[in-house]
């Protein structure tokens, strides 16, 4: 480690004690960081136009049909494509699908001729059929099933109700395919980029037995890049696919994600080091030590909103309207944004739309204002009563808080486990779980309340909108409320934008008047990035970091 790594540290650090702790830390640490024991590799190689970075978390699922968290929808946009991609601009362009159309009552997508998987063989329209037929499969318990409920008998085979060869989509050939709407859709163009509806080639999904995107070998690649070393926590190499039919566009041949750690101390000091192209999602305790070196400071809204879910099944104290209403009027976004967290890329959240979504004219929070929720300890108290009343006790138990073990999570976490005894004389016990372990209890509804984190899929309000409509398995809370479930319907299905608007509007009131979440932040990401890469696309819609049209340049 250079010199001037340490007196980085000790920047970072703040000095003294909690510098040398970090130092200490990080010493230990970068011991065993060190590519898998081989030499350091260089951030930019301009000779094999290779670039080396790092990510916060493993991705827990390479399985398009049944992926979630934003880390694999990452890797999925750089070595699988759809029938529409992204663009360098965050436009919609053509993917596997050279030609589309989109009617009210279905779609047909012409594929191109040239389009091929890793293995040489052609991208097919029945690829495209039997990824949707699976991921809409009860069997698969896809998170995103819902996802494809605007294709023809989409919610009725995953409800059990039909067979999966009744889902609205065929292959007229191999290079046609025609869908078949439920319901009439004005997004569907915008739902088909999306992971949910990649394409996964039967014969090889079938021949790994279980295993289907377990490995680098086990998955098919289609996109841009594929991926040709894993090393499950530590490291993912993706280099340029030769199959791709538009790899000339495609200027870099290696993206080397070479270290997966969320320590945003180490992965400064790796920059600093010349070893890393680039660095997000910086805490706010980064940004003097970066100000010192002159790094030019960039920030981007990735899109996400962040809240306390509540559970809403039986047993759970948080069913309770009162005890919600509790929670809400005690809670102070302001003071956790500003005070605790102090990162200054994040808001504060007001409404489950994050602030950058587009409504009918202007933007949607400004022309339909969410209901305003005024920080009131004494009010929040006074619920707490009225809970307790409704409760039968007079003491509430323990309440479980499940979070991630990495920042801000630690620091969000503690923070609320002393406000809510402060405030109410809560008992709040702190369940703290790595990034899988986490997303894996919520599914199960494993908690009280939990941390979570939503960003768009596709760029539609609805992506925010459905999220607590009861059939979502998203809706970690298993909330369930018949009038959401309806103005979901409408902003489904009308075609008309001023309907459409009006019900997210009213979605947007039912939840906050209902207290189903607790605001938190909207976040905006920090990062640094060597001057000498170009065309890296950081955006509020699917993949947040997308290096597929990326380049380097000699100056910096």
């Amino acid at each position: 480690m250079s010199r001037a790594a340490l007196r980085q540290l000790l920047v970072l650090g703040g000095g003294g004690v909690l510098g040398l702790v970090l130092l200490l830390n990080l010493l230990g640490w970068a011991s065993s960081l060190t590519n898998n024991g081989a030499a350091p590799l260089p951030a930019v190689d301009f000779a094999s136009r290779t670039i080396t970075t790092s990510i916060r978390d493993e991705p827990p699922n390479l399985d398009s049909t049944r992926m979630k968290d934003q880390y694999s929808i990452m890797i999925a946009d750089h070595v699988l494509e759809g029938l529409l991609r992204y663009g360098p601009s965050g436009d919609l362009q053509p993917g596997v699908a050279e030609r589309w159309d989109v009617r009210t009552t279905g779609a047909t997508f012409w594929l191109r001729a040239d389009a091929r998987w890793s293995d040489g063989k052609p991208v097919t329209a029945h690829d495209f059929v039997f990824a949707w037929r699976t991921a809409v499969d009860p069997k698969t318990a896809s998170p995103y099933a819902f996802i494809l409920y605007p294709v023809k008998n989409g919610e009725a085979i995953n409800r059990g109700q039909r067979p999966v060869e009744d889902l609205g989509v065929r292959a007229v050939g191999d290079r046609v395919l025609e869908v078949e709407f439920e319901n009439p859709i004005a997004f569907f163009d915008k739902l088909v980029a999306s992971q949910t509806y990649l394409p996964v080639r039967e014969d090889f999904y079938r021949s790994r037995n279980g295993r289907y995107a377990a490995d680098a070998d086990d998955l098919l690649y289609n996109g841009p890049f594929k991926i040709t070393r894993w090393v499950h926590g530590a490291s993912l190499r993706m280099e340029k696919n030769p199959t791709y039919w538009d790899r000339g566009r495609v200027w870099l041949n290696v993206i080397d994600i070479a270290y997966i750690t969320r320590d945003a101390v180490a992965r400064l000091n790796l920059f600093q080091d010349g070893r890393v192209v680039d660095v997000d999602y910086l805490p706010g305790e980064a940004l003097d030590g970066i100000l010192r070196h002159r790094w030019p400071l960039h920030r981007y809204n990735d899109g996400s909103i962040w809240f306390l879910e509540l559970n809403f099944r039986p047993g759970h104290v948080t069913t309770n309207y009162h005890f919600r209403r509790a929670l809400q009027l005690a809670n102070d976004p302001a003071e956790l944004v500003y005070k605790v967290l102090k990162t200054p890329s994040y808001t504060v959240a007001e409404s489950l739309f994050p602030s950058f979504l587009k409504g009918e004219h202007g933007l949607f929070r400004q022309e339909y204002p969410p209901p305003p929720v005024k920080t009131d300890v004494a009010a929040a108290r006074a619920e707490l009563e009225l809970a307790k009343r409704d409760l039968g006790v007079t003491e509430l138990p323990p309440l479980v808080l499940l979070v991630d073990d990495q920042e801000p999570a630690i620091s969000y976490s503690e923070y609320t486990q002393e406000y809510l005894r402060r405030t109410l004389g809560l008992d709040v016990r702190i369940d703290r779980q790595n990034f899988k372990q986490r997303l894996a209890k919520q599914e199960e509804g494993d908690f009280d309340i939990t941390l979570f984190g939503w960003s768009a899929d596709y760029d539609d309000l609805l992506s925010f909108a459905d999220l607590f409509a009861s059939w979502n398995a998203n809706n970690n809370g298993a909330y369930k409320n018949p009038q959401l479930d309806a103005q979901v319907r409408i902003a489904q299905q009308s075609l008309d934008p001023h309907v459409r608007f009006a019900a997210f509007a009213e979605i947007q009131r039912i939840l906050i008047e209902d207290a189903v979440i607790i605001m938190s932040y909207e976040r905006g990401v920090m990062y640094v990035q060597d001057a000498r890469l170009k065309g890296v696309g950081r955006r509020s819609i699917g993949a947040s970091t997308d290096y597929v049209y990326a380049y380097l340049t000699e100056g910096r």
